[in-house]
């Protein structure tokens, strides 16, 4: 069967930001395994979703409750999602067992509800804590003095594994001006790391996107969300 236009262009994608991915590790003398790529694939089909898997891609990233419950049974090819919006509490039992990982941990109600859901399959729930760095009212996360607090009280849920730290930093066109965001909370994963947490493993930071994920890596990152670099602004 001879391989789409469409088919062949996301390969080519995939394969150009892995390149980029490689060699900003190189850059900053990290070891290229450390770092994952999320496809973030909201308002993508399924089949879309197929096609990047296809190519090898296996973690995609999802924002909406009902879309990735409607969607995940239609993807055919073996996928791990990750649930990276903002997350409500009454819809956290419909994720339960669904996704490896929750990016957007920023109350501790929210982790008690995931620790609830978890329970009943006798299993733990990945999590990150999002950190909201600059204080901006129109993004959901924690502030940055709050962090170890909200640390500390997953550390008491049984069901709940606290793997690190997510952010989503200010927008700005030149990525180096990102930077110092991407280092800060790279610092702030390393205090709490040093707490020796019980249960706690600061492994994770979730930061970078189609336009500084470069950035982010050579300060860290160990998850970058990649979306429109990878599947265009728009549906094929």
């Amino acid at each position: 069967m001879e391989t789409s236009t469409n088919e062949m262009s996301m390969a080519q994608r995939l394969n150009h930001i892995r390149q980029r991915m490689d060699a900003a590790c190189v850059r900053s003398g990290r070891n290229p395994a450390e770092v994952e790529l999320i496809a973030v694939s909201k308002k993508k089909s399924a089949r879309t979703i197929d096609i990047a898997a296809q190519t090898g891609q296996r973690l995609f990233g999802e924002s909406y409750v009902q879309e990735l419950c409607d969607k995940s049974p239609e993807v055919k090819r073996q996928v791990s999602w990750h649930f990276i919006g903002a997350l409500q509490s009454n819809k956290v039992k419909y994720l339960r067992g669904q996704v490896a990982m929750i990016h957007a941990v920023d109350r501790f109600s929210l982790a008690q509800e995931l620790n609830k859901q978890w329970r009943k399959l006798d299993a733990r729930i990945d999590v990150l804590i999002q950190v909201n760095l600059a204080g901006e009212q129109s993004k959901a996360g924690v502030a940055p003095d709050k962090v170890q607090q909200l640390a500390e009280q997953l550390a008491t849920l049984s069901h709940v594994r606290l793997r690190g730290l997510m952010t989503l930093p200010p927008y700005a066109e030149d990525p180096e001006d990102v930077r110092p965001w991407f280092r800060q909370l790279r610092e702030l994963s390393e205090q709490l790391a040093a707490l020796h947490l019980p249960g706690v493993s600061m492994d994770t930071l979730s930061m970078g996107m189609s336009h500084d994920f470069e950035v982010a890596i050579e300060e860290g990152a160990t998850l970058v969300r990649v979306g429109s670099a990878i599947f265009g602004e728009r549906e094929v």
